[in-house]
């Protein structure tokens, strides 16, 4: 396997030892933001809408980003890193943003350091899961719906949680839910349900991530004739459904086998993954 880099605010280090100053903010309180990019043929795909949220995440949390902060600046650090790190198929890029160290709660600056690793991926396309995941419900903890809701911050303890009472009870996942029941999204992914062949999602007023995924297979199902309406998804519509399946930047669609006694199927999410994988093939795309 190749030797890997990472750019922390600006310089290439080897990918091998401690990489990230005892004092980041992000590592001590939580204290910034990060997106998970796809890269197929060795570029990232949908950076600008990735750069997009997370400066607008910056700017709900108050973080001063410098005015060269663009999609241009991160394409440049990012392919750069895959070249030195000699990924030229799939891939996946994480860049995290963080406000600079210094002071407790109370932070000394808000101006913001960036760190970007990257790491390859065996498939160079979006593929299905060959398994429908087996999934349930999140209640041990709510979402509490606030201006941050929709951005990758990095308070995400409600979603490890998640992922690990999925695992203790054998399933694959565990669906995020509010105080009033409704359902937001998997514990790593954005949630459709189908139904009579139109898309169900919740809607970004209700407080789930506003998945960069997300809003490209919208945009890709309305394209298709595929009709799409954001709404509260309660327990009741998972019963309802025809299909179930999840969505995030790194593993596209992740189809759903079940829910409790409830079986679905894969026809919706199966078309869905050949219309991105076109999608994201076209030279345009990338």
């Amino acid at each position: 396997m190749a030797l890997l880099y990472v750019n922390n605010n600006g310089e290439v280090l080897k990918n091998e030892g401690a990489t990230l100053a005892s004092a980041n903010r992000g590592h001590l309180y939580g204290d910034g933001l990060f997106e998970s990019i796809r890269v197929i043929n060795g570029h990232p795909v949908n950076l600008e809408a990735h750069i997009l949220r997370m400066l607008e995440g910056a700017i709900a949390l108050k973080m001063r980003t410098p005015s060269f902060f663009s999609t241009s600046f991160f394409e440049e650090k990012i392919n750069e890193l895959l070249d030195a790190s000699s990924i030229k198929d799939g891939g996946r890029v994480r860049i995290s943003l963080d406000r600079m160290s210094g002071g407790t709660y109370k932070p000394v600056s808000n101006e913001v350091t960036y760190f970007i690793e990257v790491y390859p991926i065996d498939t160079n396309e979006y593929v299905l899961n060959s398994r429908g995941w087996e999934i349930d419900l999140y209640t041990s903890m709510r979402k509490q719906k606030n201006k941050l809701s929709n951005y990758k911050t990095k308070n995400g303890l409600l979603y490890v949680m998640s992922a690990i009472e999925a695992q203790e009870k054998e399933l694959d996942d565990l669906l995020i839910t509010d105080q009033r029941g409704s359902i937001l999204e998997g514990s790593s992914a954005n949630l459709f349900v189908v139904s009579n062949g139109v898309l169900y999602t919740p809607g970004l007023d209700e407080g789930c991530l506003g998945g960069v995924m997300r809003m490209t297979l919208i945009n890709i199902a309305l394209e298709n004739g595929i009709k799409v309406y954001e709404s509260s998804i309660m327990p009741q519509n998972l019963l309802a459904a025809d299909e179930v399946f999840l969505t995030n930047a790194i593993q596209g669609i992740i189809w759903v086998g079940g829910y409790r006694t409830k079986r679905y199927v894969n026809e919706t999410s199966t078309r869905l993954l050949s219309l991105l994988n076109e999608y994201f093939n076209k030279p345009l795309a990338q």
